[in-house]
């Protein structure tokens, strides 16, 4: 679909199977936005199944008469489909917001707002509560609204002789398997890790070839991709972690885990054996350790484990405010009224929110006097109880004689944990 002209640009929104010609141009400029190379026929194959299996909405912005070239790579990309997040009370409809890009030549023109608030709007239309999304750059997308609301720890793990776990419980067997045979065990157990993590997200289509080593997007087929399961004494698959080996540093040699999906702490603990037992390395990497880690306070010496950086892994914008408080846990029994200013006008107002028992009622307060105030961004960030209230109201994020309650309520733990990015 074709929309109003600006600035000598076309904008369009349209689904990648419905405007065939369009797409090579569309995945050339998602692809130079993040400094990656020119694709090929298989990528855009690749790339094409996961927004036609996730049904994708794309958008993007055209020159209309390019001093140079042809002007079939956009100037901007965007993409965005509706899965579900685990909230804390159950799976939520949540619109995840994927491959944005403006080029340099294009910058501080509003690209970006047109198409992001326009799919906001969709989504509020839609019934949808929450958008998310992962950021590449921190300074981008609060002014839309987003805060960043689960982080990740970049964990580095020495395995060497020094390596050794305190005694645990496991009674179940960790055993190898080719990637394409685990995929099902792969399947089953990340649904389950879903269904009981909060701020889990559900994952998109690519996550099949690259978790069965068909394609990685990167480097085309991965022929050094290794997965192992973990076996309960029952016999049960109840983790896994996939590897392969990574560059080495220093002359050390490492091993990079793709992905670690654990059930139980038994499970966890034993799949950081294995990867300590494996021969000709030194060292183990993950960037998605969760901040609330066993591991340290699991091994003998705890220095053996280090966190070489916390990151972000997800950032949360509420879009309907009362629906949002209904999806989260509370801890304890209050009342207070909340003022949320959102420019986009989505979440803004005077909302009463009464906790009883961990659910939430919420309702309209525009008359009342507010006892806790704080803009979008902020309400996003805190959503998913990955920041405490008192640390926000330090931060002069929110304000009003009602903070200290409103932690009281808010503020459960366990932290929140994703380690799917999209």
């Amino acid at each position: 679909m074709s929309e109003p002209a600006s600035d000598g640009l076309t904008f369009r929104t349209f689904r990648a199977a419905d405007e065939p010609d369009l797409m090579p141009g569309w995945y050339e400029a998602q692809s130079r936005g993040f400094h990656q190379g020119r694709t090929s026929e298989e990528l855009r194959e690749r790339f094409g199944h996961h927004l036609d299996a996730d049904h994708a909405v794309l958008r993007g912005a055209w020159q209309q008469a390019p001093a140079l070239g042809s002007g079939a790579i956009p100037v901007a990309t965007y993409a965005s489909y509706d899965k579900t997040l685990n909230t804390g009370r159950g799976l939520e409809r949540v619109r995840m917001v994927s491959d944005v890009t403006v080029s340099p030549t294009h910058r501080r023109r509003g690209l970006l707002r047109t198409m992001i608030t326009e799919d906001l709007a969709d989504a509020a239309e839609q019934g949808v509560p929450l958008a998310v999304l992962t950021a590449s750059e921190g300074a981008i997308y609060g002014r839309f609204g987003f805060g960043p609301a689960v982080f990740r720890h970049r964990l580095e793990v020495d395995t060497g002789a020094g390596f050794a776990l305190r005694p645990f419980a496991d009674d179940g067997v960790v055993e190898l398997v080719e990637p394409l045979e685990a995929w099902p065990v792969v399947t089953s157990v990340f649904a389950l890790f879903h269904e009981r993590t909060r701020g889990s997200v559900e994952r998109p289509q690519f996550y099949e070839p690259i978790l069965t080593g068909e394609f990685n997007f990167e480097d085309g087929r991965d022929t050094k991709l290794r997965t192992a399961v973990h076996l309960d004494g029952s016999g049960d698959a109840d983790g896994y972690v996939a590897y392969r080996p990574g560059p080495r540093k220093d002359g050390r040699r490492t091993i990079h885990v793709s992905d670690l999906v654990a059930l139980t702490t038994a499970a966890y603990l034993r799949l950081w054996r294995f990867l300590a037992d494996l021969d000709l390395s030194d060292s183990v990497e993950w960037d998605n350790a969760p901040v609330e880690d066993p591991l340290s306070w699991a091994l003998v010496d705890p220095f053996t484990a280090r966190v070489t950086r916390q990151v972000d892994s997800l950032w949360v914008r509420v879009l309907d405010v009362p629906a949002a408080l209904r999806s989260r846990p509370w801890g304890r029994d209050g009342e207070v009224v909340l003022e949320v200013d959102d420019p986009l006008g989505h979440a803004a107002g005077r909302f009463r929110l009464v906790t009883r028992d961990g659910a939430a009622e919420v309702s309209d307060a525009d008359d009342t006097g507010a006892d806790v105030r704080m803009d979008a961004d902020t309400l996003g960030a805190l959503h998913l109880g990955g920041v405490g209230i008192g640390t926000l109201g330090r931060a002069g994020r929110i304000s009003g004689p009602g903070v200290e309650a409103f932690a009281a309520m808010a503020d459960v733990g366990p932290a929140p944990y994703c380690i799917t990015g999209f």
